[in-house]
């Protein structure tokens, strides 16, 4: 068993950026021994948790003000459009860059809705029951970048 040395296990709880940087360097250097292969698996695993943090956090804010522009027309502004607009182009990259997070995007929406809702609730004092109960757009409606409800 190859040991990992005690240096790289110390430095990965102290100063993440140093050990990224130093596990780079072996890692390109092909000193496979010297590598915390743990904490990379671990670090590999949490960029993609984070990925789908991000595009459930984008779909709930997305979804947050697409609920406050249609049911509160008369303050619409455009710092809501722009947030709007935002959201979408964040959820596009992300899908370009991961296409594995389409189904994802699918599974997690009806979540996104519900905390969409109750943020927009939260911001404009509308009543949670004042929305529909289900997601009352389509994913292709939340994505366009030209729709608006």
């Amino acid at each position: 068993m190859v040991s990992i040395s005690k240096t790289a296990i110390q430095l990965y709880d102290t100063d993440f950026v140093a050990w990224t940087q130093q596990t780079a360097e072996l890692i390109r250097a092909g000193k496979w021994e010297g590598v915390d292969w743990e904490a990379v698996v671990e670090e590999i695993e949490s960029l993609g948790r984070s990925e789908r943090r991000e595009l459930k956090s984008r779909l709930e804010v997305l979804l947050q003000h697409l609920l406050k522009w249609q049911y509160q027309p008369n303050l619409r502004s455009s710092s809501w459009q722009n947030t709007i607009a935002e959201q979408r182009n964040r959820i596009e990259d992300l899908l370009q860059d991961s296409p594995s997070l389409n189904p994802y995007l699918e599974e997690v929406l009806v979540e996104c809705y519900r905390r969409g809702k109750k943020l927009a609730s939260n911001e404009t004092g509308i009543n949670q029951s004042t929305f529909p109960t289900d997601l009352p757009y389509t994913v292709t409606q939340i994505l366009d970048i030209e729709f608006l409800p």
